[in-house]
């Protein structure tokens, strides 16, 4: 049949989990900006509470970027530092 040895099987499905794992990048982004949009209109209806809103959307903002830190930390380990590979040994 082919020449596909199991440690370039694993290689290549890593690079696709990897590739899978950035696809969480997305969520954060959009989440992101409906969010500060929707904080720029709140400024506009209520300029007294800008500091509120701002503090308000910051925090959001960091609780939700932190799934797009997890799928990166997920794809930089399966790519630099598989752990899948030792299993084979």
């Amino acid at each position: 049949m082919s020449n596909i040895t199991n440690e370039g099987l694993v290689l290549a499905c890593s690079a696709i989990g990897a590739g899978l794992a950035m696809i969480a990048g997305i969520g954060p982004g959009i989440g992101q900006g409906y969010a500060a949009g929707k904080g720029a209109e709140a400024v506009g209806r209520q300029p007294e509470a800008q500091g509120d809103i701002v503090r308000t959307m910051l925090l959001g903002a960091a609780v939700a970027e932190t799934t797009g830190i997890y799928g990166l930390v997920i794809a930089i380990i399966l790519l630099f530092a598989n752990p899948l590979i030792r299993l084979l040994g």
